[in-house]
């Protein structure tokens, strides 16, 4: 089973107890694909994943890494972490618009 889904998002810039930390958050049509592939995976496997998470595969521009989306309190908004090594690859800042693929699985 793999849905995909791209959209263009600001990359925010989060700074945590542990740390800085840039992110997307995905909401809308995209975020509702999201928990609607999260819906499907529990019903098959009976099963949620820690957090709630769903695996993907991610793309901004040429980068390409495994990771997980992670729902928020408000089960309409979905998180992406982005790392410091793609925001490098990709020459992101703050604010910064990102064409983000995501590939659900």
């Amino acid at each position: 089973m793999a849905d995909a889904l791209s959209c263009t998002l600001p990359l925010v810039r989060w700074q945590g107890d542990r740390g800085t930390y840039h992110l997307v958050t995905l909401t809308g049509e995209p975020a509702e694909q999201i928990a609607m592939h999260a819906r499907l995976l529990r019903l098959e496997y009976g099963t949620r994943r820690g957090f709630g998470s769903v695996k993907v595969v991610a793309r901004i521009g040429e980068t390409v890494w495994k990771t997980s989306v992670f729902p928020q309190e408000k089960s309409t908004e979905w998180v992406l972490l982005v790392s410091k090594k793609v925001t490098r690859a990709e020459d992101l800042a703050e604010g910064d618009p990102v064409e983000l693929e995501l590939e659900l699985l």
